[in-house]
């Protein structure tokens, strides 16, 4: 009972950082620090947010001393549906996964493959940083293997 509780207060304030969107954490199990704030979330982790999914292994959860969060770390086959401020859509893998949501930016880590949707993009490298506030994404090769980027580019027949 003491776990369900602890996890409806965390859900709670994490509800009440996101707006009038819900934020829903599904795992197998839950372990929750009051005293540092942390809470981790392991074995198929499935977050949702609005439109936004992020799905992991294990998912690590900071917390200020109001409950709202300021990290979010996921870890183990990361997968994830994104959509801009400006409805630009994103999906993608990758080994690791940091989301800060004061600055609403997502950094993505290990064999990192990120689609934009709309624009039919797709960014693959070691190290991709996505800001969902202006819809930018930076890309950093791995120390062997360069950045690649492919576009699908519509030619008009004459």
């Amino acid at each position: 009972m003491m776990k369900n509780s602890i996890l409806f207060i965390l859900l709670s304030g994490l509800m009440l950082v996101s707006g009038a969107q819900e934020l829903k954490v599904k795992a197998n199990s839950f372990t929750s620090d009051q005293n540092t704030g942390v809470s981790v979330f392991s074995g198929d982790v499935n977050i949702l947010k609005g439109s936004d999914e992020l799905n992991a292994s294990k998912v690590t959860i900071s917390v200020d001393k109001a409950k709202k969060p300021t990290k979010f770390v996921a870890v183990g086959n990361v997968s994830f549906t994104i959509t801009t401020k400006k409805g630009a859509v994103y999906k993608g893998v990758a080994g690791k996964a940091i989301y800060l949501p004061n600055k609403k930016e997502y950094y993505f880590y290990e064999n990192v493959h990120l689609q934009q949707l709309n624009d039919k993009k797709e960014i693959l490298g070691d190290e991709v940083v996505l800001k969902t506030t202006d819809g930018k994404a930076y890309a950093k090769g791995l120390k062997k293997e360069p950045v690649i980027m492919i576009f699908n580019i519509d030619e008009e027949k004459k």
